[in-house]
């Protein structure tokens, strides 16, 4: 059995956030996603972070935490509050978020 190194050690819960853009906001969302990064980017607990993009309409976001703490605080902070704020601008419906448990991982060094 192979033993996580520390990196990985340290990722033990995530979120999975999937938003479905209204018709025509589609590029606004693209832009909304890829300008929380600086946000992110703040963030010490959120060890990795990504915005993802499946069609025309459906984006996502997945990213890692140390634990419930830093996932509370990341959800609290500035992704989460301009996400609520936005969603009825942007989205057909509220944004699914999904708590979720890291089982393994493997994280740049």
């Amino acid at each position: 059995m192979r033993t996580p190194t520390e990196g990985e050690a340290m990722v033990r819960v995530g979120l999975l956030v999937r938003v479905q853009a209204k018709p025509g906001k589609g590029s606004e969302v693209a832009q909304f996603l890829t300008d929380a990064q600086a946000i992110v980017d703040q963030e010490p607990d959120t060890r990795a972070w990504f915005a993802v993009q499946f069609d025309a309409s459906t984006f996502g976001i997945f990213d890692v935490f140390p634990d419930d703490a830093g996932r509370q605080a990341h959800l609290a902070g500035g992704v989460g509050t301009a996400l609520g704020q936005r969603a009825a601008e942007l989205f057909t419906v509220s944004p699914v978020i999904e708590n979720v448990d890291v089982l393994a991982s493997k994280l740049p060094t």
